[in-house]
């Protein structure tokens, strides 16, 4: 398989923005489709578990490249030994009978091919090149000491991020290399393919030193003396000396500088140095300072990015927060702290508890909430389900246990287990004087049904809650209280009004934007205040009467915090304006 010159690489593209609804493994969003390659598609992802970004490589199984489940973990094997601060890491891999995926880091910057197109001449200054040739040639040279070839390096492949430093992504290409050091030839892009991997030979460490003197190539006089629309064409490129030609028409470039590259393009391989090292240094003492070489590139890819009117590079993380594990750490301790403080109150009513065991619970609870947040739910929910069962045991209590339970582990199972925020969303009805006080951040943190689902929950769980503590957990006092509440119609008008609340937010929000988070908001709250008026209108009479005060407070307050949440983390999905 041979790739024509396409976008790739582990997140350092502008990607099309992916539908919303597409997940992968049960776990990562997708954001955006990086490109697609001969040996699989790449997406930028959003980890729901872990909640960062990370760049998955996606390669079809079997059907459509031959490729087998066993092959793509050998390729994962083999990315997986290459730890090094300019490899891009690869944190895992997984199957699932159709394709096998590769999970990589997220490189926030652009890639070299699309700075290229950016800056004048698509030509970098010398002291440019010279830093990605070295950070490039050392990548290179551990993965070859580690006896893995890369056949596949070209500028969509060569990642810059935010402070300057290059990374070299996609060993998709890679294979290891015999034990006499060579390999057969696999892929590869065409133009930056030497002769020997264009015609299925034997290749080893000179193929890559010939395609990173390409790029250097390209890189130094703005265009890539072999690119053709066929290998065919290239082949004959390389074999007429087109390099010589492309470098006469660079007269800044240094005379010994030109003669570093054209050795290293010749297109026999004995006329090529093996050591990728070697190669870089002789060129790079010619082009300048690669300290002086980062800077400028850090400035660049910061330049580029202002130029498209984006902050940043936006995804599910707080961008403008200077500590990125800041929103995964409040969405812990939010949790963990919503846990504690139901279980402060349901534990005491269990048989022989005592201060000192309520305390050593609680706070254990707390901790697996704040380790794992969808535990806080289950930890707090179990322990009012026990308490409904067993605390003061009447002809009620197993049935209403019963009951709710089902709605718990229905509700866990469909939405509170997708999302770090839904337990939060399903306790802070219990923790708050406004049983729908969770719809708002349903929909701020999960797609449109789970999170109308959490609203619609964690409303009746509230009731229930709030009345097992106001009855001291008595069951048949619970279902009296419980079931005289829910005969009234108005109460059902504030469960619609939670459903809508979090269906309306989600689904607005779902369009991408910052504003759009904000609208869904808006419109949220405006349904949680409709529902209020309209249930104490029907509780006078039809007679218009001012709403639960309490309530609409705690929706305002939650209103204006979960808008400053939107901002500040973003745009849900690439190409979405941060600004907007």
């Amino acid at each position: 398989m041979i790739d024509t010159p396409s976008a790739g690489g582990a997140g350092a593209a502008q990607g099309r923005v992916a539908p919303p609804e597409e997940v992968l493994l049960g776990r990562y969003r997708v954001l955006a489709r990086r490109g697609t390659g001969g040996f699989g598609t790449v997406c930028t992802c959003w980890d729901q578990r872990l909640q960062r970004r990370v760049a998955i490589k996606r390669m079809p199984l079997l059907a459509e490249t031959g490729t087998t489940a066993e092959e793509a973990l050998a390729e994962a094997r083999t990315s997986c030994m290459l730890s090094h601060p300019n490899i891009v890491t690869v944190l895992d891999f997984e199957a699932d009978g159709a394709y096998a995926y590769l999970v990589m880091e997220y490189v926030d910057g652009l890639n070299l091919g699309e700075l290229l197109a950016r800056v004048e001449g698509g030509r970098l200054m010398p002291a440019e090149c010279a830093h990605v040739v070295r950070s490039v040639s050392r990548a290179l040279a551990f993965a070859h000491e580690n006896r893995v070839l890369h056949l596949d390096i070209k500028p969509t492949n060569i990642l810059i991020d935010r402070q300057g430093i290059v990374k070299l992504a996609d060993f998709g290409m890679a294979t290891l290399s015999s034990a006499a050091g060579y390999g057969d030839a696999r892929g590869g892009t065409v133009g930056y393919m030497p002769p020997e991997q264009i015609e299925g030979m034997l290749v080893d460490e000179r193929t890559d030193v010939f395609s990173l003197a390409v790029v250097a190539c390209q890189a130094l006089v703005g265009q890539n003396p072999f690119a053709a629309p066929t290998a065919a064409g290239s082949l004959e490129k390389i074999r007429r000396d087109a390099a010589r030609s492309a470098i006469r028409s660079c007269p800044d470039l240094d005379g010994t500088a030109a003669l570093t590259l054209l050795d290293a393009l010749s297109p026999e391989p004995s006329a090529r140095t093996p050591d990728v090292l070697e190669f870089a240094d002789d060129l790079t003492d010619c082009l300048g300072d690669p300290q002086e070489g980062a800077s400028s590139l850090r400035e660049l890819v910061e330049q580029a990015e202002s130029d498209d009117g984006e902050e940043a590079l936006p995804d599910r993380a707080a961008r403008a927060l200077s500590h990125p594990w800041l929103p995964a750490a409040i969405v812990r301790a939010g949790t963990a702290l919503l846990a504690f403080a139901v279980l402060r109150l349901v534990l005491p009513s269990l048989p022989g508890a005592t201060d000192q065991l309520i305390a050593v619970a609680s706070l254990a609870c707390a901790g697996a909430s704040a380790l794992w947040p969808p535990l806080g739910a289950v930890l707090a929910g179990g322990s009012l389900v026990a308490a409904l069962a067993i605390a003061s045991p009447t002809p009620a209590s197993f049935p209403l246990a019963a009951a709710l339970g089902c709605a718990l582990v229905l509700w866990w199972a469909l939405a509170g287990r997708t999302d770090h925020l839904g337990s939060a969303a399903l306790l802070l009805p219990c923790c708050l004087p406004s049983p729908s006080a969770g719809a708002a951040l349903a929909g701020f943190a999960l797609d449109p049904l789970p999170a109308m689902l959490t609203g619609v929950v964690g409303h009746l769980v509230a009731g229930v809650f709030q009345a097992s503590v106001a009855t001291g957990f008595l069951a048949t006092a619970v279902v009296s209280q419980v079931a005289q509440t829910w005969a009234d119609p108005s109460f059902w008008v504030l469960v619609a009004g939670s459903a809508a609340c979090a269906l309306v937010s989600s689904a607005v929000a779902l369009r991408g934007s910052v504003g759009a988070g904000v609208v869904g908001q808006a419109l949220g709250l405006g349904c949680l205040i409709l529902s209020q008026g309209v249930s104490a209108g029907m509780e006078n009479g039809g007679i218009w009467a001012a709403p639960h005060w309490e309530s609409v407070v705690v929706a305002v307050l939650l209103f204006v915090l979960l808008c400053t949440a939107t901002v500040l983390r973003g745009p849900l999905f690439e190409d979405q304006e941060g600004d907007e």
